[in-house]
């Protein structure tokens, strides 16, 4: 009879930790594209980020974890040339692509990332690598290079992260600042007739002049991730890294407060840690969106240039987000509704 009673009881326990899944992903904030998109822009870019909260939702829906989940959703992001990250990158002053990442498991705090990376299609992977194979939490250019080929992580030649659009806005980033266009890279084709732009169909490719693209995902066993990946900034001096691959600044997640990926500029994200302060302000018992909204609305704007954005998931509740741009690309699902994507 003991025993009986006891069954109940057990399966309650089992049942009381059960926590609802959740997900949110962004593809980057700024301005210029909320002011000149069109309408089959804005469906190319709705599709897009549909296709990555999906490949995430799926993990989540099937049990896996939430680093899985925000690994998936990146690396579609990533493989995605309307994004500045992976495939799509932006270039650096001298014609390269320096492409930066990093992810936090929320359970345990390990975290990975890499900074000024040439030829992993998945930067996003590397850094978990990073994390899960090397007792390190940041690699960086030739060394993070030589050790995704011995993790047998997918390289590609400079000619796959390149696009046309993307290479035209950075021309003229360097033109009008006075500085000379390097050669094309090697392996891309010659640039179309009249510069290219009127040639080139299909969806408008933004820069983003805040771009990055981030995940943040809690699963059912309660635990959260988050993970972000970029391609920099337009023109930007070789060797420069942003917010994105540094932990507490563009990237944190904890069980205890929230899990954040943030875009924007990253001197400014660097310097307030702004990812980690978010969980600050919750464990200090502020919403995701106070904390959030405390953060990019009061306390990056103090730093005179401080602009972006963040998504928040916390250890219950729904995403959240916010941005002091014009807009944010973002999207999200949680266990039980309908996915919801945004590009307006």
């Amino acid at each position: 009879m003991r025993i009986l009673f006891l069954l109940p009881l057990l399966f309650c326990s089992i049942t009381a930790h059960a926590q609802q899944w959740a997900i949110a992903i962004h593809g980057g904030a700024g301005e210029a594209e909320w002011e000149h998109m069109d309408a089959a822009t804005a469906s190319a870019y709705h599709a897009s980020l549909a296709r990555a909260l999906a490949a995430g939702s799926a993990v989540l829906a099937r049990h896996g974890s939430s680093l899985d989940a925000v690994e998936a959703s990146i690396e579609v992001l990533e493989d995605d040339p309307l994004f500045n990250a992976g495939r799509g990158s932006a270039f650096a002053a001298d014609g390269t692509n320096e492409m930066d990442a990093s992810l936090m498991n929320g359970a345990t705090l390990e975290a990975g990332s890499v900074a000024s990376v040439h030829f992993t299609r998945h930067p996003i992977a590397l850094a978990r690598a990073v994390m899960e194979h090397t007792p390190y939490v940041m690699m960086v250019g030739d060394g993070a290079d030589a050790f995704s080929r011995t993790q047998r992580l997918e390289q590609q030649p400079p000619s796959f992260f390149f696009t046309e659009m993307r290479w035209q806005e950075f021309a003229g980033v360097m033109r009008g600042s006075g500085r000379p266009v390097p050669p094309r890279p090697a392996g891309v084709p010659p640039a179309p007739a009249h510069g290219g732009m009127a040639m080139l169909a299909g969806p408008r490719i933004f820069a983003h002049r805040y771009g990055t693209v981030g995940a943040v995902a809690r699963d059912a066993d309660g635990h959260l991730a988050a993970a972000t990946s970029t391609g920099g900034m337009q023109g930007k001096l070789p060797g420069r890294v942003g917010d994105s691959p540094i932990i507490g600044a563009g990237t944190y997640a904890s069980d205890h407060a929230c899990a954040v990926s943030g875009t924007g500029v990253g001197e400014y994200f660097i310097r307030l840690t702004l990812a980690r302060q978010v969980c600050t302000l919750v464990e200090q018992g502020n919403t995701p969106q106070q904390a959030a909204d405390q953060m990019i609305h009061h306390e990056l704007p103090a730093l005179k240039g401080g602009e972006g954005g963040v998504i928040v998931l916390a250890k219950s509740g729904l995403p959240v987000w916010s941005n002091n741009t014009l807009g944010i690309f973002h999207a999200q699902q949680v266990q039980g509704a309908a996915p919801e994507v945004w590009v307006r």
